[in-house]
């Protein structure tokens, strides 16, 4: 059986709360190219709440290592 990471805010990949460090490294994906995805999906798109969904990932996601 494979062990899977569990969705947590990076605590050493951040640049706000370390959301998106946090699905970058439980997928496996580069955090830089995930934070350039995300903003440009947030601002290309009016239907995409981008800051509200952040600011709610970062309330509900557990810190690493907590």
């Amino acid at each position: 059986m494979s062990e899977t990471r569990p969705f947590v805010r990076s605590r050493h990949d951040r640049m706000i709360g370390g959301v998106v460090g946090g699905f970058a490294r439980r997928f496996g994906w580069s955090s830089t190219l995930l934070r350039v995805l995300f903003v440009i999906v947030s601002i290309a798109s009016a239907a995409f709440p981008g800051i509200i969904v952040y600011l709610l990932l970062w309330l509900l996601m557990p810190e690493e290592g907590a």
